[in-house]
């Protein structure tokens, strides 16, 4: 038999993190091994990142109509790995408390399963021993942990002029017409388009006050990735990034420079033509998003992330329920039932999700700089 040794709860190779947790058990957190000697870091730093990807959070101040009303500080305490404001070259743990759990909210979905939601899979998988309160593990509150992790993977990625930002550029429908970033942090979708933000959240607010829920696109781009990170073969840059991307549970797609577009287009449009400037190496254009033979070129990466509608919507829904137990070849009986769903949830995830698309691009980039300094 296969020797087993990652269950998938832990990602990346040299900078690795394991998460552990559930929405609504006793605490989140993670565990990070490989991380350098000698990184400044402080609680205050990773307490930055999470307080925009937290519950309850509002850019503005003003009424957010895409996140949920739970209230959580998601405050974070390091516990080990950090010494006098650095990081000592051992593993690093993180956790944060849960405190704001509404677990009865969630005392009919233990036999039956949400429609769009793991639960199903989950329960047969586990055959029936699954936390189900909130998602458990399956929630996106567990993003908490890699946000927490990114946050650290980039100071590293500081020391070397690296700079991640991702943003919403679509949402209910709704497209961003300009690319300001200064304006990301100034609305309550994480848009770099006031203007377009403002009719997302109308939308929104709309979807809210019917009981549904939107979707959108997250663009993220990368500033200052130096040229060769990314293996040529199984680990190029653009597969593990993908594979960073389509872990985060409501994201169901992902392109990266013209992506489909491209295949529309023609060799001779879409191949980025260079010249040398003063003996350097310059493209002429960014068809590739950065990437060249799974290996960064030195351009801007840039890259896009389709979200799914929150399946958590206050219709009336079809759904099964499971009547038996689990027999010894793994079966169980079902019976067809509605289902109403109760608690507190987002409506749209962009905004949410934006600070966890930086998180796990800084893991991968993170990752593969220290592999890169492994080669050389």
């Amino acid at each position: 038999m296969e020797d087993m040794k990652n269950n998938g709860n832990t990602f990346g190779n040299i900078f690795s993190v394991t998460t552990f947790g559930e929405s609504h058990g006793t605490a989140l957190g993670c565990v990070i091994d490989g991380c350098p000697a000698g990184i400044e870091l402080s609680p205050q730093i990773i307490q930055a990142a999470l307080d925009r990807r937290r519950p309850g959070a509002s850019v503005t101040g003003s009424f957010n109509a895409s996140v949920t009303a739970r209230k959580e500080p998601d405050s974070v305490e390091i516990l080990s790995g950090v010494f006098e404001g650095r990081t000592t070259g051992t593993p690093i743990a993180l956790e944060v408390r849960n405190t704001s759990q509404h677990s009865a909210d969630y005392g009919n979905l233990d036999l039956t399963f949400r429609p769009g939601h793991a639960d199903f899979a989950y329960d047969v998988k586990y055959c029936g021993c699954r936390d189900y309160r909130g998602g458990g593990r399956s929630s996106g509150r567990e993003t908490l942990c890699r946000v927490a992790a990114g946050a650290v993977a980039n100071e590293l990625l500081k020391k070397s002029g690296i700079k991640i930002t991702a943003y919403t550029i679509k949402a209910a429908g709704i497209s961003a017409l300009k690319r300001d970033f200064s304006q990301i942090e100034q609305n309550n979708l994480r848009a770099p388009d006031n203007e377009a933000a403002a009719q997302m959240n109308e939308r929104i607010e709309q979807l809210r006050a019917a009981g549904d829920s939107a979707g959108g696109v997250i663009e993220c781009v990368v500033d200052g990735c130096p040229v060769g990170l990314g293996e040529p073969v199984f680990d190029k840059l653009d597969a593990e990034l993908a594979k960073a991307m389509l872990c985060i549970g409501a994201v169901k797609g992902f392109e990266i420079g013209d992506g489909f577009a491209a295949a529309d287009s023609l060799g001779s449009s879409n191949n980025d033509a260079m010249h040398s400037d003063c003996g350097r190496a310059v493209f002429e254009s960014n068809h590739s998003g950065g990437v060249l033979g799974g290996i960064s070129n030195g351009q801007q990466i840039i890259f896009r992330v389709a979200v799914k509608p929150v399946p958590s919507i206050f219709k009336p829904q079809q759904t099964v329920r499971r009547v038996s137990d689990f027999d010894a070849q793994g079966q169980a009986t079902y019976e067809s039932t509605e289902l109403q769903i109760k608690g507190r949830h987002d409506v749209c995830l962009c905004p949410r999700i934006v600070p966890v698309v930086e998180a796990m691009t800084a893991l991968v980039l993170a990752d593969f700089l220290l592999r890169e300094k492994n080669v050389k």
